[in-house]
């Protein structure tokens, strides 16, 4: 077989869906509407976004210290964030079948939104590190429910756009914007009255302004679906290719090297690294880092593919060294390293799997990776936590060489992905 593409070549065969490389083609005035239509419907999933990541990332850069102040030892709180990865990733195996079978993108991700958006201020009324705990795992169970679908919904808009990348990256822009915004109202609710549970209540505010913003993003846009051709019945067999579960494994291995930021936060209050009113600033920081990494990152994956995530897990696993030995200015450094590879991670991860499933498969795809890559999550939490109360060197070896481990994986699926802005969905086999 030596004519074909060369996603075909390397086993992946491409769909008809979209152009092909180096194919003229015409571009009609209806597709310039539909494209402004796909940009504008990203941007409004970005805007609902901002509020709830200044939500639930506001709350999550206190949670550290918060269920310090309330009894809980660093190995609870690896357990504790580790479940809520475990739900956060592992329930959207369940929703994205759920999706699929149902295509009821909008109802799911709503249903999801109330879930979590209603976990976070609850915590102000928390008084005991268990009932904390409960509703940090709530908040994850909800992200998990509605993350499948959103995702399913952007990545019909990012086929209008220019590419995967872009269309996750500049979502995930936004989003992080919020998870810049929301720790630093929370700093200034520390500041100003030193109260977690008041700072807790705060962020009911834009909580229910994303509420508001998905109902209204329902209205105007009610099948995002709609954006991206559907593929041929007969152009491929049903199945999940080799590669997108060789990916999956050095995703799992990234995943399980990310030290959650309560635990550093935790490790930062423990030792006096950074004063409690710092520690959300902090995050925000990182979140700005992500933020803008992703909007760079995106377009660069569309263009140049794995190389770009090969040199971001290098960069990123410079973080724990970093985090739990410098003091405070070489700490703030590594907070910044680890925002650029969780939001990077978190925008590329999409982002590469969509190229390799068809559209109707893909809400179980992202489903099925992520719950994998949370399964993981919670096990390297765990590790992470219990390795920290045993040795704060044997943590931070498991974080760097966990993540390290996962570079040839990469370069090995890197050379046989369709790479561009040409890499069209594709036919599992």
């Amino acid at each position: 077989m030596s004519g074909g593409t060369s996603g075909e070549r390397r086993g992946v065969p491409l769909d008809n869906t979209g152009p092909v490389p180096g194919e003229r083609r015409t571009v009609t005035a209806a597709d310039r509407r539909t494209s402004r239509m796909a940009l504008r419907f990203v941007l409004m999933v970005g805007a609902l976004s901002f509020f709830a990541d200044a939500t639930y990332e506001g709350s999550r850069s206190i949670l550290g210290p918060y269920l310090g102040a309330l009894g809980a030892s660093a190995t609870a709180i690896g357990i504790v964030m580790g479940l809520g990865e475990l739900a956060g990733y592992g329930l959207r195996l369940v929703s994205g079948r759920w999706a699929d079978s149902t295509r009821r993108y909008w109802p799911i991700t709503i249903f999801g939104y109330v879930v979590q958006m209603l976990a976070v201020p609850a915590l102000a009324l928390t008084s005991g590190w268990p009932g904390a705990a409960v509703l940090v795992v709530l908040e994850r169970a909800g992200k998990a429910i509605r993350n499948p679908p959103r995702d399913v919904m952007l990545s019909h808009a990012g086929h209008r756009i220019g590419g995967y990348g872009w269309a996750f990256g500049l979502h995930e822009g936004l989003d992080q914007l919020g998870a810049l915004t929301g720790p630093l109202v929370v700093a200034a609710v520390l500041a100003h009255r030193g109260d977690y549970h008041r700072a807790f209540a705060v962020l009911l505010i834009p909580a229910l302004i994303n509420l508001s913003l998905v109902l209204l993003t329902r209205l105007l846009y009610p099948r995002p679906q709609d954006l991206e051709p559907a593929a041929s019945p007969h152009s491929g067999r049903v199945g999940l290719p080799g590669l997108y579960w060789v990916y999956l494994a050095g995703a799992a291995l990234v995943a399980a090297g990310f030290a959650d930021y309560p635990l550093i936060a935790y490790h930062w209050s423990h030792r006096h690294v950074v004063p409690a009113d710092w520690v959300p600033i902090f995050y925000s920081v990182a979140m700005a880092v992500s933020g803008t990494g992703s909007l760079v990152l995106g377009r660069l994956f569309d263009r140049h593919g794995f190389k770009v995530l090969i040199a971001l897990t290098v960069v990123a696993a410079a973080f724990a060294p970093l985090v739990f030995l410098g003091g405070f200015w070489v700490a703030l450094a590594g907070a910044a390293i680890w925002g650029l590879g969780m939001g990077a991670h978190e925008s590329l991860i999409p982002a590469a799997v969509a190229p390799l499933v068809m559209p109707d498969r893909r809400a179980s795809a992202f489903g099925l990776f992520t719950a994998g890559y949370g399964i993981f999550w919670f096990l390297g939490s765990a590790a992470i936590g219990i390795l920290y109360d045993l040795s704060l060197w044997a943590a931070i070896a498991f974080c760097v060489a966990t993540q390290l481990a996962a570079v040839p994986i990469f370069v090995w699926v890197g050379r046989r992905y369709p790479t561009g802005r040409a890499a069209r969905p594709t036919e599992m086999t």
